[in-house]
């Protein structure tokens, strides 16, 4: 089938080994670019100072809206892959990959476009505070003139991920990561080149990553060998791709417009206030990595056996995966309660003790509810890899609701303790309607599979 043998049949054998087999792998490559995050952060923020550290960190919601969209278009358009992968009909395969590369190359240009000549009144309008404006805007119009390469290589790892390969995405994902640190020190401690030089490092990076991936496709999985038969446009290929991709882009983003809201919330509290959650973000993304992880798993196991029509398989899966969530959930809680400031304190000098405080007490209220966060995850990117990504977009509406309800009403009158409860909030909200609509879809699925009908 192919030259390969990482490629993996996800629905066949013990679900928590397959589970955690595939998930671990994708675990390291999450954990060495989030160790690349932490030591891109800390060169910018030891060789340019606090405020092109706050400046960049001050547009990650932004950034999230619009990158979130690409890497769920991505993962969208890969569903269609691992289902048929699951149904071994290669044939159709190949065409949704075509057409996907087709959708992702014109979402590419068009969002390029726009969102570069918006750029800076987005800024404007979150009320980033004046010291830290022009950092911001140096820093993320260049991330957003990388959307090709982040397009590249999204739709590229999440195909390899898609059958059943979670090995070799993070492989050149730690390379692009390396190469991220390499550039980040010429360009900044070598040519000079500031906030921009650490942007631009980020956008090299996921070139070459992508580049390896396509090298990959090319060289080693034969059954994605593609012929001109299977670039001739397909309506119904088309429709299905965006009835995928475009929800669970649209879900990325509209939980980025909750954070969008209360990120302008947390600039109206001021510079200090801004630091504190940038760096606490920053540790809470470390440690929520499993978690992403296991999102990505369920989405390619839930492919897979939906294709297979293997819903009992899915339905362990889905208990095998809630029972790691939580285990790692306490695990997680005590850490960061007991030695979260010290994670702290990687980016910011003791000097800092109210942004060390708030940073604490940050990661303290978001860690006690990690449980709901790993349903959030667990749940929603099952039900992506079972073809309903529309309900994936209406829990991004519950998570968009709920931050910005906390944002508007909480934060005026209880400050920044109101910061650190936004997101618990938004994950409970998210988990009330996303446990209900897995038993419905699970239930849809079931009576399709009985009749003998197809899922699309």
């Amino acid at each position: 089938m192919t030259k390969t043998s990482n490629i993996r049949d996800l629905t066949v054998g013990d679900p928590m080994k397959l589970i955690m087999g595939f998930a671990m792998s994708l675990f390291w490559g999450m954990l060495f670019q989030q160790l690349y995050n932490i030591i891109d952060t800390a060169i910018v923020s030891w060789t340019l100072g606090k405020e092109a550290y706050s400046g960049m960190g001050s547009t990650g919601a932004v950034n999230f809206l619009i990158m979130g969209f690409c890497m769920g278009v991505c993962n969208g358009f890969a569903i269609p892959i691992a289902q048929r992968f699951g149904a071994r009909d290669y044939k159709s395969m190949r065409k949704f990959f075509t057409h996907a590369i087709i959708l992702c190359s014109v979402f590419a240009v068009v969002m390029t476009f726009f969102v570069s000549i918006f750029c800076k009144q987005i800024l404007v309008v979150m009320r980033t505070p004046d010291s830290i404006l022009t950092y911001a805007y140096k820093y993320i119009i260049v991330i957003f003139l990388g959307i090709p390469a982040t397009y590249m290589y999204n739709l590229l790892s999440a195909t390899i991920r898609a059958l059943g390969d979670s090995k070799h995405p993070v492989q050149y994902l730690i390379i692009g990561s390396v190469a991220n640190i390499a550039f980040d020190l010429l360009f900044i401690l070598v040519f000079h080149w500031g906030i921009f030089g650490a942007a631009f490092a980020t956008v090299v990076s996921q070139l070459i990553a992508g580049t390896l991936c396509l090298l990959y496709i090319v060289r080693k999985i034969d059954i994605l060998r593609l012929s001109k038969v299977d670039w001739q446009a397909d309506k119904s290929h088309f429709l299905i791709l965006l009835n995928m991709g475009v929800p669970m882009g649209l879900q990325y983003s509209i939980t980025a417009i909750g954070s969008v809201i209360l990120q302008t919330a947390i600039n109206g509290l001021g510079e200090d206030a801004v630091t504190a959650v940038t760096t606490a973000s920053k540790v809470s993304m470390f440690f929520c990595i499993p978690f992403d992880a296991l999102g990505s798993t369920m989405a390619t196991y839930g492919g897979q056996n939906v294709g297979a029509k293997k819903l009992d398989h899915l339905t362990m899966g889905l208990r095998a995966a809630v029972k790691i969530g939580s285990i790692y959930s306490i695990l997680a809680f005590v850490v960061l309660a007991f030695f979260g400031r010290n994670f702290a304190m990687i980016f910011l000098d003791a000097s800092e003790v109210t942004c060390l405080d708030n940073a604490h007490l940050f990661l303290i209220y978001n860690s006690l509810f990690y449980i709901p966060l790993a349903l959030v995850n667990i749940v929603r990117f099952l039900i992506q890899g079972m073809g309903y990504s529309m309900f994936a977009v209406l829990a991004g509406v519950m998570e968009m609701i709920g931050r910005s309800l906390v944002a508007v009403l909480l934060v005026p009158h209880l400050g920044f303790t109101a910061i650190c409860l936004a997101s618990p909030v938004a994950w409970i909200l998210a988990d009330a309607f996303l446990i209900p609509a897995f038993i419905t879809v699970r239930n849809k699925l079931q009576r399709i599979f009985n009749g003998q009908v197809e899922v699309y």
